[in-house]
C-alpha cells in the first residue's frame, strides 16, 4: 500500500487560473444541464468560479481543490467533474470493509457485509468485527446521521442518489474526484446482534493505486470513437474496481484467465462450436466470457426456477460482444422468466445498453434522443466533427429562435437498435437502485418506455444521470490545435462534462432523465437476508412477479421450402419476408406451417410475430 501522505510541488497561481478558466469555458458553453441545474438546485457555478479567481491569494493547495470539488459537486451531476492532478488522480483512500443498509420495518440499519482478509486480528477483541456486525456510531456520530452528512458532500442528482453515494463514500474515496478524508482514522461502534454488547474498533485510512489492467474504457481520460458513446459515473466505476481488489481478488484472477484465452472466448460469443472449457478448467456454461461484466445463475424459489443475470457495468468497448454474450448466457438459463440485476451499475457504453433492449421484446425499439446545449462552442464542435454534424442545423438556427437546446437525435440510425430482434421470450424483471446511473438510467428508461417487463427497485428512483459524458481529452481531440478553447491542464488535472442530455420516448416522450431518474413499478425495501444472503428476499419478490403471468413462446424451423412454427399461448402469427408483409394466420393446437415463395439470392429475413388477443407478445427471426 502506498503511504497516505504525499509530498508534491504545489500548483502555481498561474496554473490555478488555467484550471479555473477551463472550468468556466466548459460549464458556460458546453455543459448541457446548466439551465436545469440553476433552476432545480439554485446553483451559480460561474459566479463561484469568478469569486474563487478573486480569492486565490492565500488559499492552500487543499483549500483550492476543496473549492473546485465543491463547485462541481453542487451541480448535483456525477457526469460533470473536476479531476484532481497528480498524485491524487490514480489513488483511492479506503477502509478495509464495506457497510450496506437494510430495513427492519421502517427502521434503516447498517451492517458490515465484507471485510478485507487480514484486516482484523482474529486473536484480539476485534475478532467480533466481521460480516453481520451492526454499525451504531461513526466517530461518535449516530451512523444514520453520519451517512446523511456524508451524502451532502456528494453530487447525486436526487436525495436517494446522494444518500446511496454518501454510504459508498463512507469507506471508499477515489482521490481523483475527492480529496483524502480529513481524519487520519475512524472509530466505529458496533454490535454483533441487535441486543448485543456495544463494542469499539478503530481503522486507519489506507491508500492504494488502482491497476488499469483488464478494465474497460478509462472514464477519466478516454478518447476515440468508443469514448464518444460513454455515459458513466466515474466515481462509481472506481469504487467498483476498488471493492473487487479488496474483497474479490479471485474474480480478478478469473478475468486474467479469460483474457489470456480471449480468442476462445470470442469464438464462443460469436457462436462458433468450440469446447466450453479452457485448459484452466473454467466452464463457460457457468462463467461469462466477460466476467468483469456479467455473472449469472439459475435461481430456485417456491415460485419455480428462473434465470438471473447481473450486469455489473456497461463499460465495454464493443457493443456487439456485449449483446452477443448476453444472448449466449440467456440461452443457458430457464425460459420461464429472467431477472436482470443492474443495481450499482454506474453505466458505460450507451449503445451497449440501448441495443440490448431489442433482445428482450418483440416491440420495435425507439432509442432515446440526445440534445446539445446551443452555443457557439457546441456549434463549432458539430462543424468540425462529421459524427455529430446532424446536430449542426438546429444549433445554428438557435441564433434566430433563441432555443436553449438542439434538436434531438439518437446516437445511431434506428435500424441498428433493431437489427437482432427478440432472443429471450420469457417474462423479465429488472432490478434497480439509486446507484444506477447514466447508461443504466438510459437502459432502464428504455425498458420501461417499451413495456418490456416490471421494474423492481430497492430505491424510490435511479441515480438520474441522463447524459452522454465527454472528458477534456476527448474535447481536445475534437477541436485540436493552439487556438482550441480546450487546453491541457497542469499536472494532468482534467474535467468531465455532460455534453448531450437524453430525453425519453413513448408515453414519456420528451421527459428528461437527468435529476428525475426512473421510478420503479414496484419497490422492495432491502432486508438483512438480502445484504448477507445473496438477495434472498429480493429474488423471492422478483420471482413472484415472474410467476404471475403466462409465458409466450414462438419458434420456427425450415423444412425444405416450408416453415414449421411452434407457439405457446399464441393465437395468431403474422409473417414478414424481407420487411414486407407475407401472410397472417390463426394458430390452432400450437403448431402451424406454411410454404415459402421462390426467394431471391440470400440472405433473406423471415420474421414471425405472435399475438394473443390482438396484442403482440413474442417474435422470432429466421435467416434464409
Amino acid at each position: 500500500m502506498a503511504s497516505r501522505k504525499q509530498t508534491t510541488k504545489t500548483l502555481t497561481t498561474e496554473e490555478r487560473l488555467q484550471i479555473i478558466e477551463q472550468a468556466r469555458v466548459l460549464i458556460e458553453q458546453v455543459y448541457v444541464h446548466l439551465p436545469l441545474k440553476r433552476a432545480m438546485h439554485a446553483v451559480e457555478p460561474i459566479q463561484r468560479l469568478k469569486l474563487l479567481k478573486q480569492r486565490l491569494a492565500g488559499l492552500s493547495e487543499r483549500a483550492f481543490h476543496n473549492e473546485m470539488i465543491s463547485i462541481f459537486a453542487h451541480l448535483r451531476d456525477l457526469h460533470t467533474n473536476y479531476i484532481l492532478p497528480e498524485p491524487f488522480r490514480d489513488r483511492v483512500a479506503f477502509l478495509p470493509f464495506r457497510i450496506q443498509e437494510f430495513f427492519e420495518g421502517k427502521e434503516r440499519q447498517y451492517v458490515v457485509t465484507q471485510v478485507k482478509p487480514g484486516a482484523v486480528n482474529p486473536n484480539s477483541a476485534d475478532k467480533y468485527f466481521k460480516q453481520g456486525a451492526l454499525i451504531t456510531h461513526w466517530n461518535g456520530i449516530p451512523i444514520d446521521r453520519a451517512v446523511e452528512m456524508n451524502a451532502e458532500r456528494e453530487a447525486g442528482s436526487n436525495l436517494e442518489a446522494r444518500r446511496a453515494r454518501g454510504l459508498e463514500a463512507m469507506t471508499i474515496r477515489p482521490m481523483a474526484l475527492s480529496l483524502p478524508p480529513d481524519e487520519e482514522w475512524v472509530v466505529i461502534n458496533y454490535k454483533t446482534s441487535a441486543r448485543g454488547r456495544t463494542r469499539e474498533i478503530r481503522f486507519d485510512w489506507e491508500v492504494m493505486v488502482l491497476d488499469q489492467t483488464l478494465e474497460g474504457i478509462d472514464p477519466l481520460s478516454a478518447t476515440g470513437e468508443a469514448a464518444r458513446l460513454m455515459g458513466i459515473d466515474a466515481k462509481s466505476d472506481l469504487e467498483r474496481r476498488t471493492r473487487k481488489k479488496l474483497f474479490a481478488p479471485e474474480a480478478i484472477e478469473v478475468e486474467k484467465t479469460v483474457a489470456a484465452d480471449r480468442d476462445t472466448a470470442q469464438k464462443i460469443m460469436s457462436g462458433v462450436e468450440v469446447a466450453l472449457k479452457l485448459a484452466s478448467g473454467l466452464d463457460f456454461k457457468r462463467v461469462s466470457t466477460m466476467p468483469r461484466v456479467f455473472t449469472f445463475r439459475k435461481v430456485k424459489t417456491k415460485h419455480g426456477s428462473f434465470g438471473y443475470i447481473r450486469i455489473q457495468t456497461f463499460n465495454v468497448f464493443s457493443d456487439d460482444d456485449f449483446v452477443n454474450e448476453f444472448i449466449r448466457i440467456a440461452a443457458l438459463l430457464p425460459k420461464t422468466g429472467l431477472i436482470i440485476d443492474v443495481r450499482g451499475n454506474g453505466g458505460g457504453n450507451i449503445i451497449a445498453g440501448e441495443r440490448l433492449l431489442q433482445v428482450l421484446t418483440p416491440q420495435r425499439i425507439d432509442p432515446e434522443r440526445l440534445h446539445f446545449l446551443n452555443s457557439s462552442l457546441t456549434l463549432s464542435l458539430c462543424e468540425h466533427n462529421p459524427f455529430i454534424e446532424q446536430w449542426k442545423p438546429s444549433i445554428a438556427q438557435a441564433v434566430e429562435t433563441g432555443a436553449t437546446y438542439s434538436q434531438g437525435f439518437p446516437l445511431l440510425p434506428v435500424e441498428r437498435y433493431n437489427d437482432i430482434g427478440q432472443k429471450y421470450q420469457g417474462p423479465v424483471v429488472l432490478l434497480i437502485d439509486a446507484l444506477c446511473y447514466s447508461t443504466t438510467d438510459i437502459f432502464t428508461a428504455g425498458f420501461q418506455d417499451h413495456d418490456i417487463g416490471v421494474v423492481l427497485g430497492t430505491s424510490a428512483n435511479t441515480g438520474a444521470g441522463g447524459a452522454n459524458v465527454w472528458g477534456l481529452d476527448l474535447l481536445q481531440e475534437c477541436l485540436p490545435g493552439p487556438d482550441s478553447p480546450f487546453k491541457t491542464m497542469p499536472r494532468n488535472a482534467s474535467f468531465r462534462v455532460a455534453i448531450r442530455h437524453t430525453t425519453r420516448v413513448g408515453q414519456r416522450s420528451g421527459v428528461l432523465v437527468e435529476d428525475l431518474g426512473i421510478t420503479p413499478d414496484e419497490i422492495h425495501r432491502t432486508t438483512k437476508k438480502d445484504v448477507l444472503k445473496k438477495n434472498r428476499d429480493l429474488i423471492e419478490h422478483a420471482t413472484k412477479i415472474l410467476a404471475k403471468g403466462p409465458v409466450y413462446s414462438l419458434s420456427a424451423r425450415l423444412v425444405t421450402n416450408r416453415v414449421v412454427a411452434t407457439a405457446k399461448n399464441i393465437t395468431r402469427i403474422d409473417a414478414t419476408l424481407n420487411d414486407r408483409p407475407h401472410q397472417s394466420f390463426d394458430v390452432e393446437r400450437g403448431t402451424t406451417n406454411f410454404e415459402l415463395p421462390p426467394l431471391p439470392l440470400g440472405p433473406n429475413l423471415l420474421e414471425l410475430r405472435g399475438f394473443n388477443k390482438g396484442k403482440l407478445k413474442v417474435s422470432t427471426r429466421l435467416i434464409l
